[in-house]
């Protein structure tokens, strides 16, 4: 009998550990939620400058940001600098810009710093659309 309601009691912790464990893993992902928010809200896009090819600008990610980009957008080579990055993947972390932009280059000194472009004919067409 004392047997028996002991693996009731056992089964009952277990029961209440994993409800414990999932609250926490909870709270860490809306913590973890908050910060990429943060983060996000706190990109730096440069002003857009140009040559008689491409019109340019830089996006400055926060630092701390960097250990939250999931890692298969890092270079393999253990850099700490993030590959160049599809459209997809630099909207996906947070990066809003109009459209024709393409993400061509790392700052490889300060890897929170990425390059974008477009041609200026992109540019044009985009900035019509929005007069």
């Amino acid at each position: 009998m004392d047997n028996q309601k002991e693996r009731v009691q056992e089964k009952a912790q277990t029961q209440k550990d994993k409800i414990q464990k999932a609250k926490s893993q909870k709270e860490k992902e809306l913590e973890l939620e908050k910060k990429w928010k943060e983060y996000v809200d706190n990109i730096i896009y440069s002003n857009r400058y140009s040559d008689d090819v491409y019109e340019y600008r830089h996006v400055i990610l926060p630092k701390q940001f960097l250990k939250l980009i999931p890692k298969q957008l890092f270079e393999p080579n253990d850099s700490g600098s993030l590959r160049i990055l599809a459209e997809e993947e630099w909207r996906g972390i947070g990066i809003i810009q109009s459209i024709g932009w393409e993400h061509y280059e790392v700052h490889a000194p300060e890897p929170h710093v990425l390059l974008f472009r477009r041609l200026k004919e992109s540019a044009d067409k985009a900035n019509s659309r929005t007069k």
